[in-house]
C-alpha cells in the first residue's frame, strides 16, 4: 500500500511539473530535473560552475551532431560534409570526448564567404567546420537556459519558443494602439564588431567554469581564411556559426533590460530593432538611450539606416514587413527587397530557355510560392494578386517561345493560355490561398 499524499507533496510534485514544462525545449542529455530546479531558484552565488562534463559527454555531442546534421551546410575548410562525418559518427564522437575531457581540442579556422546583398554589398558568413559545429552547438545545450531565463521579453531572435511572426504581431499590436512614432534602428556590422572581451565579461556574470570560459574564447579566437589569407579576429562572432546566435542575444541584453526599465516598446530579432513610441518627444528620448548605450559598448549605429519615423506620414521596414498608414488604415505588405528576393528566385526558374516541361516548372515555382506566403500571408491582400499575374506572365514567355515567338507574353497570349488554364496545370495561387487563409482565420 502506497503513502498517502501529503499536501508538501502534492505541492513538490506540482513544482516539478511546473518545471519541467517550463524548460521543455532544453536538452535532455544535459539538464536533470535537479539542474532545472537550481536554475528556476537561482545557483548559490548567480554562477554556474563544472560544466565541462556537460559539455563533452557523449549523449550531448551526439545530440550537437543530429542539431547539425538537422541545419545542414557547406563542410569547412577541412572538406569534411555532415554527411561524410556521419558515416564515421561515433569514432569522430569518441575522438571528440577524449580531446574535450583532457583540454587538448582547439577548433580549426572558419572558411568565410560572402552572400550578394540587393543593395550590392555583401553580407560575411563564417562556416566552421563540421566538428568545431558540433562542439558549438554542445556549448549550447550547456548555455543557453542559463542565460535564456534572465533575457528581456522583448527579444524574439533565436530563442526557444519565439519567431519573426511573434515579434511582428507585436509590433503590429503596437501600431493599432497608437505607438505611432517609431526609431527604426540599425547596428553597423553588429555580428562582426562585438567586442571579445566585454562579450565575455556578461558570461563570466553567470558561468564559472574555467575550461568552459577557454573553450568559448578559443571559437572567439578562430582563425578566418578568406581565400588565400588567413587572420585572426580582434572581436565579433562569425555569421554562421552555431553560437553566435546566443552570443549576440547575450551582448544585447542588457540594452534590452535598459529600455524595458525605461518603460519603452522595444522588439528585437537578433541585431534587428525598432522602439514604437506615442510621441515625437518619447521617441527623441530613445534614440539618446540607445546611441548612448551603443557608444558605451563598442557598438555603431549605421548613421543613414537610423532614423525616426511617424508611420502617419513614412513607413518602416522590419523582418521582411514594410509598415504603413494608407488611406484605409495600418497596413503592411512585404518590403521591396523581399519582393525582389522571390522575384529573382522564380526568374531562375522561369527562363524561356528552361527546356522543362511546364509541369516540372509549375512543381519548382509552387515550392517557392508555398514557402514564401507562408511566412508573408499576412500581407495586405492586394500584394498577391498582382504576384499572380506577374508568374502568369513568365509561364506564358516560356510558351510562347515555344510557339516560335519572341518577348513576354502578352496580347492574345493570354485568351490562348487564360488564367484557368494555368489553375488546370496546378500553379499555386497566393490570392486564392490567401482567401482561404482569411476565411479560416474569420472561423
Amino acid at each position: 500500500m502506497q503513502p498517502a499524499k501529503t499536501p508538501t507533496t502534492v505541492h513538490t510534485a506540482q513544482q516539478v511539473g511546473d518545471t519541467s514544462s517550463r524548460w521543455a525545449w532544453v536538452e535532455a542529455a544535459v539538464w536533470t530535473e535537479r539542474m532545472l530546479a537550481a536554475l528556476d531558484t537561482r545557483v548559490k552565488g548567480g554562477k554556474w560552475f563544472r560544466l565541462i562534463d556537460k559539455v563533452f559527454s557523449r549523449r550531448n555531442l551526439a545530440a550537437g551532431f543530429a542539431r547539425v546534421q538537422a541545419n545542414g551546410g557547406a563542410a569547412g575548410i577541412d572538406h569534411v560534409s555532415v554527411d561524410h562525418y556521419a558515416t564515421h559518427l561515433e569514432r569522430h564522437l569518441e575522438n571528440l570526448e577524449a580531446a574535450l575531457r583532457q583540454g587538448t581540442y582547439r577548433p580549426q579556422a572558419v572558411r568565410r564567404v560572402y552572400i550578394p546583398k540587393p543593395d550590392g554589398t555583401q553580407r560575411p558568413l563564417g562556416i566552421p567546420t563540421v566538428q568545431d559545429r558540433v562542439v558549438q552547438a554542445a556549448l549550447r545545450h550547456v548555455l543557453e537556459p542559463i542565460f535564456e531565463r534572465d533575457f528581456a521579453d522583448q527579444s524574439y531572435g533565436f530563442r526557444p519558443g519565439r519567431s519573426c511572426k511573434d515579434a511582428l504581431r507585436r509590433v503590429d499590436a503596437l501600431l493599432q494602439d497608437g505607438y505611432v512614432h517609431v526609431v527604426d534602428a540599425d547596428l553597423k556590422s553588429y555580428f562582426d564588431t562585438i567586442p571579445h572581451e566585454r562579450l565575455m565579461e556578461r558570461i563570466r556574470s553567470r558561468v564559472a567554469d574555467g575550461r568552459v570560459l577557454q573553450l568559448l574564447e578559443s571559437f572567439l579566437a578562430q582563425g578566418v581564411l578568406d581565400g588565400l589569407r588567413e587572420w585572426t579576429p580582434e572581436e565579433g562572432t562569425p555569421q554562421g556559426a552555431v553560437i553566435s546566435p546566443l552570443l549576440a542575444n547575450i551582448y544585447l541584453d542588457p540594452l534590452d533590460h535598459l529600455l524595458a526599465a525605461a518603460g519603452l516598446a522595444m522588439i528585437r530579432y537578433a541585431d534587428d530593432f525598432v522602439i514604437l513610441c506615442r510621441t515625437p518627444a518619447e521617441a527623441q528620448r530613445a534614440l539618446a538611450l540607445v546611441q548612448q548605450w551603443t557608444v558605451d559598448n563598442g557598438l555603431t549605429l549605421h548613421p543613414t539606416k537610423t532614423r525616426l519615423v511617424d508611420v502617419r506620414q513614412d513607413g518602416f521596414d522590419f523582418l521582411g514587413y514594410h509598415f504603413q498608414r494608407t488611406q484605409t488604415g495600418l497596413r503592411h505588405w512585404p518590403r521591396k527587397k523581399s519582393l525582389h528576393k522571390l522575384k529573382d528566385t522564380l526568374r531562375a526558374k522561369t527562363k524561356r530557355t528552361n527546356g522543362r516541361s511546364l509541369s516540372c516548372t509549375i512543381t519548382d515555382v509552387n515550392r517557392v510560392l508555398r514557402g514564401w506566403f507562408g511566412y508573408f500571408k499576412h500581407s495586405y491582400r492586394t500584394t498577391f494578386a498582382s504576384l499572380d499575374g506577374w508568374v502568369r506572365m513568365r509561364l506564358r514567355s516560356i510558351l510562347r517561345k515555344r510557339r516560335g515567338g519572341r518577348g513576354r507574353g502578352r496580347g492574345a497570349d493570354h485568351q490562348r493560355w487564360p488564367n484557368t488554364f494555368f489553375a488546370e496545370q496546378g500553379l499555386y495561387s497566393l490570392a486564392a490561398a490567401h482567401r482561404l487563409a482569411c476565411r479560416s482565420s474569420c472561423r
